[in-house]
This record gives structure tokens, sequence and C-alpha cells, in this order.
């Protein structure tokens, strides 16, 4: 999981290239947000009113971390 070659190195990515089957976390959406309230993942930055993204350093910290698991 730590090396997907799809998944950006630099810059910012929503919800969908984060998260499975796309993206390189196989979380549900509620278990997503659930983790970013309880801190255990990232939080996000707003775009606009429906725009949520992420830094893509921060999601390739977090799967880089939990591969070692």
């Amino acid at each position: 999981m730590s090396s997907n070659p799809n998944f950006p190195r630099t810059g910012l990515v929503r919800l969908s290239a984060i998260l499975a089957p796309v993206g390189p976390i196989p979380v549900s959406k509620s278990t997503w947000w659930e983790g970013v309230r309880s801190g255990r993942f990232p939080k996000p930055s707003k775009l606009g009113p429906r725009t949520t993204v992420w830094r893509a350093e921060d999601i390739r910290a977090l799967y880089g971390e939990r591969s070692h698991d």
C-alpha cells in the first residue's frame, strides 16, 4: 500500500481520491470522517462551501505509517 503509483506526491486531493477502491485508504466515508473528528486522520482544508481537500503529503504519510503496522 505504501507505493501507490497513482496517488499524487504533492498537491491537494479530494476524498474520492483518498478512499478505496480508487485511493489508498480502505475505510468507509463515515469511518474517515470519525477519524478526522478524533484526530486519527489529517484535518482537511475547505476551498469552498462544497469543496474539501487534503494535502497529498499528509495522506501519503498516513498510509506510509499504516503499512508498517
